[in-house]
């Protein structure tokens, strides 16, 4: 078993993965991902982007290939394992905001902080801080059913910047957001990643989207099919970054 480069904080190698229904998922997807760097994972819907995230952050067990987060193999972790990485190390930002209906905006936004084991105190101030960056600082005590579509999104999302996890995984994170609020919350989050040294891995079939990252993944029926390099951002040791399997 070959361990990544020393330079990639996330590295998959021949990553397959079939569905419960038989569909394949992902058939021999290889790339690494440097620390601090934002890549963006393209391509149609169905292609195997989320597939591919989940596979990456651990919450799909990987049964053939493999994920090395850190020169550390994700793919031999067991179940209660991964999910410590995933709360301790990782972020995840779903394409639909998924909050506590109980608990309030800043409570929401505070709890990945709460269950690291932060005082309430300290949890409820980072969380009041993302949420301010990202315009619900006004609503702190409101319920998310209280709240627009939209502005529940942008509370899931301040919650996955608050504890400052080493790497974000975030599938399609403005999806229900309106094009005018897109461009904002995707500055917002790709300038506190870059200021905070945090590693994105984004999901998107948004080419504006995709045109903010430092470079794109582009995957065709769970195949990586090519990479680009996004001219402001060149990769010094010219290195290919995703392995053609078509």
């Amino acid at each position: 078993m070959e361990a990544p480069p020393d330079n990639d904080v996330l590295w998959a190698r021949s990553l397959h993965f079939r569905h419960p229904d038989g569909s394949p998922g992902l058939a021999g997807v290889s790339f690494g991902v440097r620390e601090g760097e934002i890549l963006a994972v393209t391509g149609p819907r169905g292609s195997g982007k989320t597939t591919l995230l989940r596979c990456l952050s651990g919450q799909l067990p990987v049964r053939h290939g493999e994920v090395w987060f850190n020169s550390a193999p994700v793919h031999t972790l067991g179940p209660m394992a991964r999910e410590r990485l995933r709360r301790d190390r990782f972020g995840w930002i779903d394409p639909e905001p998924v909050l506590i209906p109980e608990l309030n905006v800043w409570e929401n936004t505070a709890l990945p902080l709460m269950l690291r084991g932060s005082s309430r105190r300290r949890a409820k101030a980072a969380a009041m801080e993302w949420l301010e960056r990202l315009d619900v600082g006004d609503k702190p005590r409101r319920r998310p059913h209280e709240l627009q579509h939209a502005e529940r999104q942008r509370v899931a999302i301040a919650r996955a910047l608050a504890p400052g996890p080493t790497i974000l995984f975030a599938d399609e994170p403005t999806a229900p957001l309106h094009r005018a609020d897109r461009a904002h919350v995707l500055r917002t989050l790709t300038a506190a990643a870059r200021s905070h040294g945090i590693t994105v891995v984004l999901a998107t079939h948004d080419s504006d989207t995709a045109a903010l990252a430092d470079r794109t993944v582009s995957l065709l029926d769970g195949r990586c099919v090519r990479t680009v390099q996004l001219p402001d951002a060149p990769d010094p040791e010219g290195r290919a970054a995703c392995s053609l399997s078509v």
